[in-house]
């Protein structure tokens, strides 16, 4: 069994924002696999389903950002899951729109909703992070990540949650490169290779035969014009 946790902030106000992409791909994964309806649980909402003998349970934390931990340590607690079996879906500043990163460990570099596992499960868990950019001023963080994507932002938004979807029974499989590769085809495609055809050449414009040269004397010229 595992947990697929993503990240965001309850409620209508806040679905739209940069901060509830994690949100966004637990909802996308649940309605293209035929997950069980989302309910209340463990200060969340939660959500059932399989990957052929692969069984997975999607967590929206409803505790807000800050304390996302104390729902993830309570779905872990009753579902007895270690901190291994677990992926947090969310959003990462330093990665560019529309890439993706997966990563096992590490620091939580600021996000609030990793400090927060972090503090209830340690950091031994796996993140799939999903990039929003940077606004290049950190004063600016609080408010950018709590704003609204873009109407320019939604193409590459939904090639990367379709490409999450399609890849989601290889991650549940433990087959990280087969799910990077689906999420790269969906971001990514490869250019349809284009047929070369030889170029054509127009076809040789007849030469010009220079005239022939009058050879009449000045006064046969003039002879000759009489006659017509």
């Amino acid at each position: 069994m595992q947990l697929w946790v993503g990240l965001g902030n309850p409620g209508a106000k806040y679905a739209g924002n940069r901060h509830n992409i994690g949100f966004m791909a637990v909802d996308r994964i649940a309605a293209d696999h035929g997950f069980g309806p989302w309910k209340a649980r463990f200060q969340g909402q939660v959500s059932e389903g399989r990957f052929g003998s692969d069984r997975v349970i999607l967590l929206k934390p409803e505790t807000f950002m800050n304390l996302s931990g104390q729902s993830v340590r309570a779905a872990t607690d009753f579902y007895k899951i270690p901190v291994e079996a677990i992926t947090v879906f969310h959003d990462e500043l330093d990665i560019a729109p529309s890439k993706m990163r997966l990563k096992h460990g590490g620091g939580h570099a600021g996000h609030n909703g990793l400090r927060s596992i972090h503090a209830h499960m340690g950091e031994a868990y796996r993140r799939i992070r999903l990039g929003i950019g940077h606004p290049g001023d950190k004063a600016q963080v609080a408010n950018y990540v709590l704003a609204d994507f873009a109407k320019a932002d939604r193409d590459w938004i939904d090639d990367l949650l379709r490409g999450i979807s399609d890849g989601a029974p290889a991650l549940a499989a433990g087959e990280e490169q087969k799910f990077l590769n689906a999420v790269s085809l969906r971001t990514h495609p490869p250019r349809s290779s284009a047929g070369t055809h030889p170029e054509r050449t127009a076809a040789p414009k007849p030469e010009t035969q220079p005239a022939p040269e009058d050879s009449r004397t000045p006064m046969q010229k003039l002879a000759d014009r009489f006659r017509r």
